[in-house]
């Protein structure tokens, strides 16, 4: 079994599952330059003497760990490693993973962390449109988009798959800890970095290729002109992925950069089944619920507070309240943290 590239293969004893372990565990920080060393090691025939050390005094610590937290590892070299990974310019040399590794049509769903009512609304909206249609949702958990992205695709009883920056053995951001847990449950959680190893910046940008890996589009939700999303989407380019994008208002910097993706010619996403279209996937044809006239109080995209709904609607706050409640308890809206109101975008569909 040959392990990475190049016309010879290594002349070693020990599994070539437990050789990448040992690389990655040696040079934990990762980075291309450490990959490529790895390879080197490994495809050059003496992995064994520069690796014995680590095989011997601290693989089998990491494994212990992985498996007391309910993580495994998986090389580039094992059945169900996913094709498009394995696929990159610059591929892992394996994964930490836990749950199920994502196989079929998926689409990566990115975007600001400091996303408007608007961003987060648009981004659970197809999470749980894309995830409702079998379309795994890809994201990297963080703040904004990438956690509305998440949850929409639970909501929507899909699947769902989240690409870490750190170590199997921390959360971040740490209020996601129960979404890491609901995630698991649905889909998987996964990193190339070995427990132990912290969230740092340039960490993010090397998640973000792996992202591109495991999909067949990349669709950016909300991003000002230096932010990590637009990354993802240049990788996803280089890596022949589609990229679409959701248009935005022109006074909002966080428009910039899918506004700017699609004057150089993205697909622009008006609905889910525009990126169905794009993977190929039929949208469900299912009915759904008749909308109520009390929502026409909440104009579609925005979030408004008690008091500008009533002053818009010319009506007292007490009789807003009891619209607001009844339209909450039916799902047609949700409340925000900061007490505003605004429409939920979810699938109602009828109950035969």
């Amino acid at each position: 079994m040959r392990l990475l590239y190049g016309d010879k293969a290594p002349e070693v004893s020990i599994s070539d599952s437990r050789l990448a372990l040992a690389s990655v565990v040696a040079d934990p920080e990762g980075g291309a330059a450490g990959r490529r060393r790895a390879r080197a090691l490994l495809v050059g025939g003496d992995a064994t003497d520069a690796l014995g050390a680590v095989l011997r005094e601290r693989v089998g610590a990491v494994e212990s760990q992985l498996a007391a937290l309910g993580w495994r590892w998986v090389s580039s070299e094992e059945e169900g490693f996913p094709p498009g990974l394995a696929a990159l310019s610059d591929p892992p040399l394996g994964l930490f993973v836990r749950g199920t590794l994502p196989s079929g049509p998926a689409a990566a769903v990115v975007g600001a962390r400091r996303a408007t009512a608007y961003g987060r609304e648009v981004a659970e909206y197809l999470g749980r449109e894309l995830a409702a249609a079998g379309v795994w949702v890809v994201s990297g958990m963080a703040r904004g988009v990438d956690g509305a992205a998440h949850s929409g695709a639970l909501a929507g009883g899909g699947r769902t798959a989240a690409v870490w920056g750190c170590g199997a053995d921390r959360v971040y951001p740490a209020e996601h800890r129960e979404l890491a847990e609901a995630i698991t449950a649905r889909g998987c959680l996964l990193t190339e970095y070995p427990p132990g190893v912290a969230p740092l910046a340039h960490h993010f940008p090397e998640r973000n290729r792996l992202i591109t890996g495991l999909v067949g589009v990349v669709v950016v939700v909300e991003a000002d002109e230096r932010s990590g999303a637009l990354i993802t989407a240049r990788l996803a380019l280089d890596e022949g992925r589609d990229v679409m994008a959701v248009p935005g208002s022109v006074f909002s910097r966080l428009s910039a950069g899918p506004n700017g993706l699609l004057r150089c010619g993205a697909a622009p996403v008006l609905s889910a089944g525009d990126v169905l279209a794009v993977l190929g996937v039929e949208a469900p044809g299912a009915p759904r619920d008749e909308e109520p006239a009390s929502l026409a109080l909440l104009p579609a995209g925005e979030a408004l507070t008690v008091d500008a709904i009533a002053a818009r609607a010319g009506r007292p706050v007490a009789a807003i309240l009891e619209s607001l409640l009844t339209l909450e308890l039916g799902g047609w809206v949700s409340r925000e943290p900061d007490g505003r109101y605004r429409r939920s975008h979810t699938t109602r569909q009828r109950v035969s």
